[in-house]
């Protein structure tokens, strides 16, 4: 009897023990899933904090200038801080981003654009060129599929071609990136472009801005700097 008893009481404490390891087992996968919990969570956190709006349908690339160069040729009145995000949204009449990569891109809703008059946008480039040297503009309407670009050196225009239901800017020599990304371009006058060109061109625009420049929507930001840039309004114009 004794050596069953004896039996008895190792296989219970066997069990106990197997029980045990378990429960342990189960505790450690509990605290192990909650760790991955909390870390994805803090992941997707950071990533909404960080992450942009849909680019601006308008925005000019200004290359090796600082933040308040621009401000001062702008005019703008009463500047305030504007993060990245919100700037990038074009809620205001001018949003000035910080430098980023050697460009600072100006966006919001004074810029102009040939949809509603080629010739001001025209004036307003290559007056703002004459002050600031290199500039690029790109324009893309989500609603109309019209859509611009155009780069310009000490107020003069070096490319620029402007779709808004027909070609009303067509200006300088076709670039290689431009011809790269396929880009369909056609002279004044011409009637034979598709709904389908615009649509190409419209999305290819981010790319050539990228080419040429940097893309808004594509910028990584590096530093807590670079979120904050100015807005306001302008005297300028």
């Amino acid at each position: 009897m004794d050596a069953a008893n004896s039996i008895v009481v190792l296989a219970v404490q066997g069990v106990v023990l197997s029980l045990g390891f378990m429960v342990l087992g189960w505790l450690m996968a509990i605290q192990y899933f909650k760790r991955q919990q909390a870390r994805l969570g803090a992941e997707r956190s950071f990533s909404h904090s960080h992450k942009l709006p849909p680019r601006p349908c308008c925005w000019v690339a200004v290359r090796a200038v600082s933040t308040q160069t621009v401000r001062e040729v702008l005019a703008l009145d009463e500047a305030t801080p504007c993060s990245w995000a919100e700037g990038l949204s074009g809620n205001h009449e001018f949003f000035i981003s910080p430098q980023m990569n050697g460009w600072i891109i100006i966006t919001g809703m004074g810029l102009p654009n040939p949809t509603d008059d080629v010739d001001m946008t025209f004036l307003f480039l290559t007056a703002l060129s004459r002050k600031l040297g290199h500039v690029q503009y790109f324009y893309a309407s989500r609603l109309l599929r019209h859509h611009a670009w155009a780069r310009l050196d000490d107020g003069c225009v070096t490319r620029a071609y402007a779709w808004a239901g027909e070609t009303v800017w067509n200006q300088g020599i076709e670039t290689l990136p431009e011809i790269q990304v396929g880009m369909k371009t056609y002279p004044y006058g011409d009637q034979s472009a598709t709904l389908l060109d615009a649509e190409t061109n419209f999305d290819r625009v981010p790319q050539l801005a990228s080419r040429w420049s940097l893309d808004p929507a594509e910028v990584k930001i590096n530093s807590a700097k670079q979120l904050i840039g100015i807005a306001g309004e302008s005297a300028w114009i």
